[in-house]
């Protein structure tokens, strides 16, 4: 049975699937971004590597077809589906508290690393990494000469990707609440996702 459920901006929500099943991550607004961990559900410790992923596959943005691959070298999630432009990001770390005291904030902000929290425990797990994550629409431009910089993202309403699962797994997603940075245009929405057998 298809299950659907909207995860309200500047939060996040982890789901369970099993290997075959898929999520279809949609971007209601078409300018937010989406903090995005997939874990073993055998063992939280096998999570999916940007690192190891890139070296794999030798690009930094996926594409469809693509094996998502874990700290120890398997598929977890097959990129399947993505009517966007197809810029997302894997080179930038999930925010934090630090990271907003950096861009001068003095009191608490919503975060990414947080709602990864929040989002895992609510499924009963509460001893895990923070992994880079994937960051689903963020444009992070990367110029000739190797800097980056931060774009607003180029997705459209309604555009959407579909992740396969390859094994059991927890895909944890967080809204990135940045409000700072241009990344989400500068306000946080709230997107919907889909599972699909």
């Amino acid at each position: 049975m298809n299950q659907r459920q909207t995860v309200p901006a500047r939060q996040g929500c982890a789901v369970k699937l099993k290997a075959g099943q898929a999520l279809k991550m949609i971007n209601v607004s078409g300018h937010q971004v989406v903090d995005t961990w997939a874990f073993s559900d055998a063992d939280v410790s096998e999570f999916f590597s940007a690192e190891h992923w890139r070296a794999t596959v030798g690009h930094i943005v996926p594409k469809v077809g693509d094996k998502l691959v874990t700290n120890r070298r398997r598929a977890i999630l097959t990129f399947e589906e993505d009517t966007s432009p197809g810029v997302h990001d894997t080179i930038i770390a999930a925010c934090d508290v630090h990271r907003y005291a950096l861009l001068g904030c003095t009191e608490y902000h919503d975060n990414c690393t947080d709602n990864l929290r929040t989002a895992m425990r609510a499924i009963g797990v509460v001893d895990h990494e923070t992994p880079s994550p994937l960051n689903m629409w963020m444009n992070i431009p990367v110029s000739a000469g190797g800097d980056t910089s931060w774009g607003e993202p180029v997705s459209s309403p309604g555009d959407y990707v579909v992740l396969r699962a390859e094994m059991d797994c927890i895909i944890a997603m967080s809204n990135c609440p940045q409000d700072i940075l241009p990344v989400n245009k500068g306000k946080s929405a709230s997107t919907e996702i889909l599972i699909v057998d």
